[in-house]
């Protein structure tokens, strides 16, 4: 028989209104209740049929999506009443689902785990058995924050074992390492040098006069090798910030401080746009390997690619 177009109607004419929030079953369902005359509304509204899917949560009075369905394959309209969802708590996250969710949205970018287009396409894709809105509010509210976890002490001692680990990693491959290595980083609290102490201390002045500053900035970096509680602190909040912000884990903060010799504002730029802000390249193995020969003319071809000033920080950066 052909599909009744009066099928969400009530008795008195009147179009039957319904709320289901945006995702796939709103896009399942709005077809199927449209064409049957009904309603959709954009926000819940009051004696509008509240819906939602089995297994979500669900408030007081929610209605089953299966009716729609139920109606349509009967052709008939069916009463409510049958098809109410027994209020319940939000379906709990497993570990194994956190583990798919951290590995799915790693290395993506803050605009795509910000937005919508990303977790469609997990749900899409059956990743875990949670909705997409569900799916983003774990992530940005439960599981990105973990992964940074601040010091529990402010020795400098182990700040500077982060910027150790890390550096190694550097040195070796200069490669992302996979999610075995960054637990292990988060474990070593904190970074080697801190980002502001870098960014002011490190700073010289015209690049003609960068090079035979070297020796002063080794000796004012001596008399204040001793890393406050405030330095510390600052170091957490950096790293922490860039973190949220560009919705990346420790390790690649890290790295991107240390392709940049630890200069904030590079730092941060490079992590937003994968490049430098003075249009300089970013510190590789190799360079720093051509850093450590004494030959002038070596020095010089480096100075012609990076700038005077930027290998007069690097020079303090890896003796730091």
């Amino acid at each position: 028989a052909a599909r009744s177009r009066s099928l969400f109607l009530w008795d008195d004419g009147r179009p039957m209104r319904f709320y289901l929030r945006p995702g796939l079953a709103k896009l399942r369902v709005a077809p199927l209740v449209l064409a049957g005359g009904g309603r959709l509304c954009r926000v819940q509204e009051p004696g509008a049929v509240l819906l939602a899917q089995p297994g979500e949560a669900a408030p007081d009075g929610a209605v089953s999506t299966e009716y729609v369905t139920e109606c349509v394959e009967r052709n008939q309209r069916l009463p409510l009443e049958p098809f109410l969802l027994a209020a319940r708590s939000r379906l709990a996250f497993t570990e194994a689902e956190d583990a798919a969710l951290l590995q799915a949205v790693r290395g993506q970018g803050t605009v795509r785990v910000s937005g919508r287009a990303l977790w469609i396409e997990l749900e899409r894709s059956g990743l875990t058995r949670h909705s997409w809105q569900a799916m983003r509010d774990r992530y940005l509210r439960h599981l990105r924050p973990r992964l940074w976890e601040p010091p529990q002490t402010e020795d400098p001692t182990q700040i500077r074992g982060l910027f150790a680990a890390a550096n190694r990693e550097f040195e070796s491959t200069e490669s992302e390492s996979d999610s075995s290595d960054v637990a292990e980083l988060s474990t070593q609290d904190g970074a080697g040098r801190s980002p502001g102490e870098t960014a002011s201390d490190l700073k010289t002045g015209p690049e003609d006069s960068a090079l035979p500053d070297i020796q002063l900035q080794r000796q004012e970096r001596r008399k204040s090798s001793c890393s406050s509680s405030n330095v510390v602190g600052q170091v957490v909040k950096t790293m922490e910030h860039f973190m949220e912000k560009f919705a990346v884990d420790l390790f690649t903060v890290t790295q991107a401080f240390l392709k940049n010799s630890g200069d904030v504002e590079a730092t941060s730029y490079f992590l937003q746009m994968g490049q430098r802000l003075d249009g300089y390249p970013v510190w590789s193995r190799e360079d720093d390997l051509e850093l450590q020969k004494d030959d002038e003319h070596v020095r010089n071809k480096l100075i012609a690619k990076f700038g005077a000033e930027n290998v007069a920080k690097r020079i303090v950066f890896r003796e730091s």
